[in-house]
């Protein structure tokens, strides 16, 4: 395919260094590619016919069907930004450019989608030694992610029922009831009976107790989760109830192996094995060895595998850590990643765990590494970086104002809202400029400051750079989802 990349002067270089030879190179005369018309396109053109398609910069806005019907030639949006570019044209043999989408968002789209389907697709024709409610755990199937509520049998019903939805809509594929020590076998039983009205999901307890674990197992719990030599011959389960085997301390994984042989030997069949995964500076790196020891001797009973237990002791972004320790547990032949999602630091971990379990899932069937598979977890990194600007000879230095002028249009106080459950369904937070007048909310800085202008509701230039950078600050909080708060440092 005869390519042709249209640009301006100052991304020339860039161009040309990132197709590198994969496709001629038109230089517009005008500085910034983005401004680039279809007027100017086509009187700059020469020898048109030889090309088989043309890309213009992501960001043109032009109207460009006239000019493509007038030459004959497929005019489309390369990506938007110069270093882009190898990385798509390498893909223009099997590549749809489009007229309205920049390339380089089409890619990412299409790369997501295909990889999800596969995903979909895996997960249908996946084998797994055990199958809860349509959910399959361990084998190769997906691993599933366990969502505890903290104390479930302490909460009223509409707590724990958006408590359910909420996980429910982050991705959870397992719903875990935590229930502490001194909750009645009533609140135990009226917990799980609440769950099972609001989701199909498979629910587990989350306890030492034998009485309690018997409540919920007369209330038709399907996992039971911390059996031991200590509860084993206290608990009465079907024959159908799973149960989440762990060693008498967390050093022995040799009792583990004798705690699931009792749990056999007492009709127990669909066994799920926790060699505990312990904090970093608690024995993490002995518990991981204790994962992969247990998998040596023991191929195919699905694996526990606590992920809580670190997230939640380490004031790190659970993100980074959720992704290695997901390629860890993908190693292991995981068939459960465990968390309560409990402390702040800790929020989204149920999403973040569900990326994880998608990106493995597409590891394993690629044999690669978890890299360019159309998912991903990058937050704050980049996976390309866009080219720097170079400092100027010469600049006026920039200094802020001690001034400050009241707008006669009026203030504005910024929030952010937390996502919220309502009628049954997650909502998003949302971005809320209030004045004395009236509130706004939207979901980016653009949209609300668009509004505040177009009701008339600024009128000095300072206040409208001052809402802009408060509101961009609020608009990256609700993306990485964060707290907000106006005029402090972000």
């Amino acid at each position: 395919m005869n390519l042709l990349v249209v640009t301006g002067k100052l991304a020339s270089n860039t161009v040309k260094a990132s197709i590198r030879n994969k496709a001629d190179v038109l230089v517009l005369d005008i500085e910034v590619a983005a401004f680039t018309t279809p007027a100017l396109l086509g009187r700059s053109l020469l020898s048109p016919k030889k090309y088989d398609l043309i890309l213009v910069p992501g960001l043109a806005t032009g109207d460009y069907s006239g000019l493509e019907k007038e030459l004959g030639i497929p005019i489309r949006l390369g990506p938007k930004h110069a270093v882009d570019l190898g990385f798509i044209l390498e893909l223009s043999d099997k590549f749809d450019f489009s007229s309205r989408v920049p390339a380089c968002e089409l890619l990412i789209e299409k790369k997501r989608y295909n990889a999800f389907h596969r995903v979909n697709e895996l997960e249908k024709n996946a084998d797994a030694p055990l199958t809860l409610r349509k959910v399959k755990i361990g084998g190769n199937s997906r691993m599933k992610i366990m969502a505890e509520i903290v104390d479930a049998g302490s909460m009223n019903e509409s707590e724990l029922t958006n408590r359910i939805i909420y996980f429910i809509e982050c991705g959870a594929d397992i719903i875990d009831l935590g229930i502490s020590l001194d909750t009645s076998r009533s609140e135990v039983r009226t917990a799980v009976e609440t769950a099972r009205s609001i989701t199909n999901a498979p629910l587990s307890i989350d306890t030492l107790d034998p009485e309690s674990i018997n409540a919920a197992i007369e209330a038709g719990i399907d996992i039971v989760l911390s059996l031991n030599s200590k509860n084993i011959p206290l608990v009465d389960l079907s024959m159908d109830t799973a149960a989440v085997i762990i060693p008498d301390r967390t050093d022995d994984l040799e009792s583990l192996f004798k705690n699931m042989e009792s749990a056999r030997i007492l009709g127990i069949k669909n066994i799920i094995a926790d060699p505990v995964l312990e904090p970093a500076g608690h024995g993490l790196t002995k518990s991981i060895n204790r994962y992969y020891e247990f998998r040596q001797s023991d191929s195919t009973t699905p694996l526990f595998f606590g992920v809580g237990n670190v997230t939640e002791l380490i004031d790190a972004d659970s993100i980074g850590i959720h992704s290695i320790l997901s390629s860890i547990a993908m190693e292991l032949d995981a068939g459960i990643l465990f968390t309560p999602e409990f402390s702040h630091k800790a929020h989204d971990s149920v999403n973040e765990l569900k990326t994880a379990s998608t990106m493995m899932m597409l590891t394993k069937d690629r044999k690669s590494a978890p890299k360019d598979l159309g998912v991903d977890m990058l937050v704050m990194k980049e996976k390309r970086r866009r080219e720097f600007g170079s400092m100027p000879g010469s600049c006026i230095e920039a200094k802020g104002s001690e001034k400050w002028h009241l707008d006669p249009a009026g203030c504005f106080k910024i929030e952010i809202t937390g996502d919220e459950i309502r009628n049954g369904k997650l909502f998003p937070g949302k971005i809320v400029a209030r004045n004395n007048n009236n509130s706004i909310a939207g979901s980016t800085a653009r949209d609300i400051l668009d509004t505040i202008i177009e009701h008339g509701q600024i009128s000095r230039l300072d206040h409208a750079a001052y809402l802009g950078r408060e509101l961009m600050k609020a608009e990256i909080a609700l993306r990485i989802k964060r707290s907000y708060s106006q005029d402090d440092k972000f």
